[in-house]
């Protein structure tokens, strides 16, 4: 039997998940229907699979997420190779990127290709069509997983389904087609051979590259260039940044899967499952309040939430006290520096509302008030004219850069756990209810050398309180900047 490797794509940023999902912090990073985040649920997907080899699933990620990504992977204890891009080019790239990766020393396995995402509830349900897509795979086969509509919804592709092979529940494609309109959908429906494009995709790496040879040998070309010229950096893969660069962008459906019934003579035979297990890719609020439990009266709450006489509404608060009276069919997202309010059946323009932000240059956009690092996080707590409060966790045996400020000074404070300073040629220990003083233009760092984590509030102040400002030395992270 052939080996299975698990491919996550994370590239995506989610924007009509504001003001959780923020481009430095997307959504398969959050924690949105049980205690995993979406990438930790997609990396966990095929455990209990045990009549399948399956090796370590490898993560194809953007650089900015790199270390949030390899610590939500090490809080599940999964090794993971993680690939990184340089640039987001959609995912065909991204795929011939892992294709390349995973056929090192003349290996072919089968490549299992999810979005890092979405949201499968039924996992038993999942992992048999796997199994079924697997056969196909092995003999040269593209497969993708169709999902069963139970509604005309017109924010997805459908897929056609064909003749039956094999077995009554796995078929040939006879043509991809758009997102139709809602009669269009409607008639989809009817006809019952229609199923929504889940974005999942199974076959041969070996197949794949082919294929991209065959459709799109210029990505195909820049991507190898990129892979022949990249290095191990660490815990990570990095591709050379010039040569993919020069790489085209384009998505697995345009690229490959949409020409597989134009070009049978040329490209391997396409493979349908239709998968029936509680899909969603959670694209939008009303899609989450969709998939979470409800209550009697159909609300869904998160957090420190008060209702009177409210129905079918979704709640979260990650910070305060939210509490709604009277109202029905509502979106109400709290964090800490943005609250949205939406209807229900608007949630898809939640994404005007983030281009706004974007043209207006507005933090929120991008970055939570609480900023993850690879030594841990940040909460800027409070700001105001030439000062800036922070709370600071550093894990253990963890450490900050080498670094100086031009323009402003620090007073530390350590809340829990011992902290190790280093400033300019001094080098001491701060304990619990003790602080210390780093003046403007010194170079210092801070360490934790304990067993438990180190907590402790910093305050700032200067003329100018960027992160800009820090000339770097020296950092474990190979970091340049961030």
């Amino acid at each position: 039997m052939q080996s299975l490797i698990p491919v996550v794509l994370s590239g995506g940023s989610g924007t009509r998940l504001w003001p959780l999902s923020r481009e430095r912090y997307p959504k398969q990073l959050l924690s949105l229907v049980n205690k995993d985040s979406l990438l930790q649920a997609t990396v966990r997907r095929l455990d209990g699979l045990t009549d399948v080899r399956i090796q370590a699933p490898m993560i194809v990620c953007n650089e900015e997420y790199r270390f949030v990504i390899a610590e939500q992977l090490r809080v599940i204890e999964k090794e993971c190779s993680i690939l990184l891009e340089p640039a987001g080019r959609n995912t065909a790239p991204a795929l011939t990127l892992a294709a390349l990766a995973a056929g090192r020393n003349d290996a072919d396995p089968v490549l299992l290709v999810m979005p890092s995402d979405h949201v499968i509830v039924d996992i038993p349900a999942f992992q048999t069509s796997v199994r079924k897509g697997m056969a196909f795979a092995e003999e040269g086969a593209m497969v993708t997983f169709g999902i069963t509509p139970d509604a005309p919804e017109t924010g997805y592709g459908y897929i056609q389904a064909g003749e039956a092979l094999k077995e009554q529940d796995a078929f040939g494609i006879t043509r991809f087609v758009e997102k139709p309109g809602q009669a269009t959908a409607q008639a989809y429906l009817d006809d019952g051979s229609y199923l929504w494009n889940s974005g999942i995709f199974m076959m041969r790496a070996s197949i794949w590259l082919s294929a991209m040879e065959q459709c799109h040998p210029d990505i195909l070309a820049a991507c190898r260039a990129a892979w022949d010229q990249g290095s191990v950096d660490g815990d990570f893969l990095r591709v050379d940044k010039t040569a993919f660069m020069l790489c085209p962008s384009d998505s697995i459906d345009y690229a490959v899967m949409e020409r597989l019934t134009e070009q049978r003579d040329v490209l391997p035979s396409g493979v349908v499952i239709p998968l029936s297990a509680g899909w969603s890719d959670v694209g939008a609020w009303d899609s989450l309040w969709h998939v979470l439990p409800k209550d009697e009266t159909g609300n869904v709450v998160r957090g420190d939430v008060l209702l009177h006489e409210c129905q079918n509404t979704l709640v979260i608060s990650e910070n305060r006290l939210v509490a709604c009276v009277g109202v029905h069919d509502l979106a109400v997202i709290e964090t800490p520096d943005a609250i949205l309010v939406a209807h229900k059946d608007r949630t898809q323009d939640v994404k005007k509302i983030v281009d706004v932000l974007k043209r207006s240059g507005r933090a929120e956009v991008l970055l939570h008030r609480k900023i993850y690092r690879p030594w841990g996080w940040y909460d800027a707590v409070d700001a105001g004219e030439r000062f800036q409060v922070k709370r600071i966790v550093v894990k253990p045996g963890a450490a900050l850069s080498l670094q100086m400020h031009h323009h402003r000074a620090e007073h530390w404070v350590v809340v829990r756990g011992t902290a190790k300073v280093i400033r300019d040629d001094n080098s001491y220990l701060v304990s619990e209810n003790e602080s210390t003083y780093i003046p403007l233009g010194v170079r210092h760092r801070l360490e934790n050398p304990g067993r438990l984590p180190l907590e402790m509030i910093e305050v700032q102040s200067g003329s100018y309180l960027g992160e800009d400002d820090i000339v770097r030395f020296d950092d474990k992270y190979g970091r340049n900047e961030g």
